[in-house]
């Protein structure tokens, strides 16, 4: 159970104890960015014995992931073994008194520099004014001193300043030397309510994430581990592969679920860091041969992932089974990943059912096919009511991996679509083309709702030149007639668009009625294929009757 304890620190303890690496700014807080007039009023508030607030510190000898350098100033680590002061609240005031104090440069993100000994004690103010300055310009030599030169200097340096200031030199100097900065430690705290408490002081902010966390728990000077750097390198090796928009917490996931067989928060919160750092290798080369997997069987870039989640249990299998499937583990883990992708399933509870879907995949390791709890519904009518556009779908995405899979070409010379996260971002990018374009329904066939037309039946992925400058807002009738003439392979490229047939899908007619059928149709036959027939499958357990409400969640 963590314990609060005294925390209050003299002025030369604290500088002590920051000097020396004892008190640490984690991670999870954000840099300094209070400038020199923030830091001036600190100051002075503190000469005229106003109240600076309470410091917070976790009290701890783990290790996390610092921020090294107060304010981007070179400061030692502490020894092994010792306790560390982690400020949880506190981190502008601490920074600011230390920068000013010391009279230390600041170096800024944007690469400029702030000069912290630039801070000056007015000696001819009164307490009723601002006693500590930044601007000096128009004041007369020795009405002010340096606040550095009054907390460093001896008396001899002060023998050239009038007389009458001696007294003050002496107050402000003994008012900061015997300062008592308020503090609470947190003691015998583990990092989930250390983090909690940071969360709950900074309301105003963001909550901590559950990386940004084991990002501080994880990190291990001695192994040279750090999870930030080691996940940066992750997304870099990705890159080439186009599956760099991977999400860190499914990484976290997978770590999880290969030691313990469970992902929730609180399971990933108390990994050992030992534990954790040596399945980092292996976790991220599974995670590297699911994707190999993604893409052999043509799904080629992230984005159209139906989940990202979708990584775990594939990562999971590729730990447990190195090299590709084949023959009918391959055919089960098809039937899986249509399930999952098809069937809505992980658009909530996504950590405990990620928890169930390993039992799946070792049955599918064993050759069997597991009992899956929920619906998949590949009807036409199914896809009619739920095929509104929208990328962020998991439903959607799922068809736009089938369109994928189907290595759609370039209606005008039949060479293959570029496909890149780039572009697949937002429903809006022109690589997504409505067969019948929206503009053009809107005016000659307004009988067919916006949802209608604005649907994965009227989806082609092309190219962006394409879409943009020689299709437009022209009828299929009109355009098509165009690349037929330029396209000798015109009928192959529709059908990689799963159009089976100029003449059968109403395009010279632009009869949208019989297209939108048509393909549909086509969608729904190709969809069934995927799926292995369960033995009961009218005995589900999980249906969903609102899909409205399930849309995809990144996890």
């Amino acid at each position: 159970m963590a314990v609060l304890e005294n925390g209050d620190k003299k002025y030369s303890t604290l500088l002590t104890e920051i000097e020396t690496g004892q008190i640490k700014i984690p991670q999870f807080q954000r840099q300094f960015v209070w400038d020199i007039k923030a830091s001036a009023k600190l100051i002075d508030s503190i000469l005229k014995g106003y109240p600076i607030g309470t410091f917070i510190y976790w009290r701890t000898n783990e290790r996390l992931r610092s921020i090294r350098n107060i304010g981007n100033i070179n400061l030692p680590e502490p020894k092994d073994g010792e306790f560390v002061n982690y400020v949880l609240d506190g981190q502008q005031r601490i920074t600011s008194l230390f920068a000013a104090l010391r009279g230390e440069t600041i170096e800024r993100d944007n690469g400029k520099n702030e000069d912290f000994s630039k801070i000056f004690i007015d000696l001819e103010s009164g307490d009723e004014n601002g006693l500590v300055i930044v601007d000096v310009t128009n004041k007369e030599p020795f009405t002010y001193v340096k606040l550095t030169d009054l907390m460093t200097q001896g008396r001899r340096f002060f023998n050239d300043f009038p007389e009458k200031y001696d007294d003050q030199f002496d107050k402000y100097k003994e008012i900061l030397h015997s300062y008592q900065f308020k503090g609470i430690n947190l003691k015998e705290a583990e990092i989930d309510v250390a983090t909690e408490v940071f969360t709950r002081l900074n309301v105003g902010g963001k909550d901590l994430t559950l990386f940004e966390i084991m990002v501080a728990k994880t990190y291990d000077p001695e192994r040279e581990f750090d999870l930030y750097e080691k996940f940066e390198e992750l997304k870099s090796d990705l890159e080439p592969s186009k599956y760099d928009t991977i999400s860190s917490a499914n990484v976290l996931q997978l770590i999880s679920l290969l030691l313990t067989r469970e992902c929730k928060r609180k399971t990933i919160l108390k990994l050992d860091k030992n534990d954790f750092i040596d399945m980092w290798d292996d976790a991220t080369n599974c995670i590297k041969s699911a994707i190999d997997f993604f893409r052999s069987y043509g799904i080629p870039v992230s984005r159209l992932l139906p989940y990202n989640a979708l990584i775990v249990p594939f990562g999971y299998f590729f730990y447990h089974h190195p090299s590709n499937p084949a023959g009918e583990k391959l055919r089960l883990l098809e039937d899986f990943f249509w399930r999952v992708s098809l069937g809505f399933r992980y658009s909530s509870s996504v950590e405990s059912k990620l928890s169930q879907d390993i039992d799946k995949i070792d049955k599918i390791l064993e050759h069997e096919q597991p009992r899956y709890e929920w619906s998949v519904d590949t009807t036409p009518k199914f896809i009619h009511e739920n095929g509104y556009f929208g990328t962020g779908r998991s439903f959607i995405k799922a068809i736009l991996s089938l369109f994928a899979m189907n290595k759609p070409k370039s209606f005008d010379n039949h060479l293959d679509v570029n496909i890149d996260n780039s572009w697949l971002k937002i429903a809006t990018s022109k690589n997504y083309h409505h067969f019948f374009p929206k503009s053009y329904m809107r005016k000659n066939q307004p009988q067919w709702e916006p949802w209608q037309v604005n649907h994965i039946a009227n989806i082609t992925i092309v190219d962006g030149f394409l879409n943009k400058h020689k299709i437009r807002a022209k009828p299929p009738s009109e355009y098509m007639e165009t690349f037929q003439k330029e396209n000798p392979h015109i009928e192959n490229t529709m059908k990689s668009h799963l159009i089976d047939g100029i003449e059968e899908f109403g395009i010279w007619e632009n009869d949208y009625g019989k297209f939108y059928e048509n393909r549909i149709l086509n969608i729904s036959k190709q969809l069934s294929k995927k799926i292995i027939e369960q033995t009961s499958e009218i005995d589900q357990l999980e249906v969903y009757e609102d899909v409205d409400q399930l849309e995809e969640v990144d996890n």
